[in-house]
């Protein structure tokens, strides 16, 4: 089996879709295994496109117009990107901010972050 460094792990269970403990982990050098309970990282929730938008934030050292300029969007969304971010890692915005507008969800179901459903449900709780 080959192995691949950008391949993740799911998150959660395909089965009844709660969080995944993390419970064993092997070298590859040596092939030592180890099992028990072990703490996820708050990061591995990202995906690449993600990691992507946080090391040009920090990179940035948060320029928000800078985020705005390397993901070719408006600020209102690379700020609600941004946020979404956060909140993935367990960030907590203000609920003002938290607000995406129509064109956001939009561009949220284009990229494939949430269907349809999801943001007809968001649009639906915000009127």
């Amino acid at each position: 089996m080959a192995r691949d460094g950008n391949r993740r792990p799911p998150l959660n269970c395909p089965v009844c879709n709660q969080r995944l403990a993390l419970t064993r982990l092997s070298c590859p050098a040596c092939d030592t295994e180890l099992s028990g309970g072990f703490a996820t990282c708050e990061f591995c929730v990202m995906s690449n496109e993600d990691r992507d938008v946080l090391r040009v934030f920090l990179a940035s050292r948060g320029n928000m117009k800078e985020l705005e300029r390397h993901l070719g969007v408006s600020y209102p969304t690379a700020r609600a990107r941004f946020d979404a971010l956060l909140a993935k890692i367990g960030i907590d915005r203000p609920a003002a901010v938290a607000t995406p507008n129509r064109v956001e969800l939009m561009e949220q179901v284009a990229r494939g972050e949430i269907d349809i459903d999801e943001a007809l449900k968001r649009l639906d709780a915000n009127q």
